[in-house]
């Protein structure tokens, strides 16, 4: 049923995207292929808190919670657009993940702070890319140490991560991978 549900999730988000004439409009999925890697990296990391910056109508978030069901784990999502939000509640329900997952609609900006130090294995990222250099220091601080952050776009949208890398690349403790996968998956491992 859940497998279902993605497929159905995935055709909607693809074929929405087409139409929509604004980026407001678009959902701007994940891609199919996307899901079923951060699924297996929270499995094999046995990742328990597990952070999403970008929640849009749940297809992402349904995979990192599906994964999160089996390490005895727990998702937090965070989503501005109530819209969006109501339409992933709606999704996680259909998806009997609801108690899995906690949405935040809220800007990151404003839950960031308030999150204590190391309180997530795994954080993925797929949000407004402009903030990512200033979330980093809020990010980093809530990762805990041999935990693992995942950029969406790293490929698709480079251009809009240039000043996200040459942070990343002045930062001590940490290891970057792009994986070529879906829009280009950066990888950031935070040493332990």
């Amino acid at each position: 049923m859940r497998a279902d549900l993605l497929r159905q999730l995935a055709e909607f988000g693809q074929e929405n995207d087409q139409q929509a004439t604004r980026r407001e409009e678009r959902l701007l999925n994940i891609t199919p292929d996307t899901g079923p890697f951060l699924a297996l990296l929270i499995k094999a990391m046995q990742a328990r808190a597990v952070l999403e910056i970008g929640t849009s109508n749940g297809y992402s978030t349904i995979w990192l919670a599906d994964a999160a069901q089996t390490t005895d784990g727990h998702v937090t999502t965070v989503e501005v657009n109530k819209a969006r939000a109501a339409q992933a509640h709606h999704n996680f329900q259909q998806a009997a993940l609801a108690d899995t997952i906690t949405l935040k609609v809220t800007p990151a900006e404003s839950l960031l702070p308030t999150i204590a130090s190391a309180s997530f294995d795994f954080i993925f990222l797929d949000s407004d890319r402009t903030q990512y250099c200033v979330w980093w220091p809020l990010l980093h601080r809530i990762l805990r140490p041999g935990g693992l952050m995942v950029v969406d776009n790293a490929v698709s949208h480079q251009h809009e991560l240039v000043d996200f890398l040459a942070l990343l690349e002045t930062e001590a403790g940490i290891e970057t991978s792009l994986v070529p996968l879906g829009k280009g998956e950066l990888l950031i491992w935070k040493q332990r």
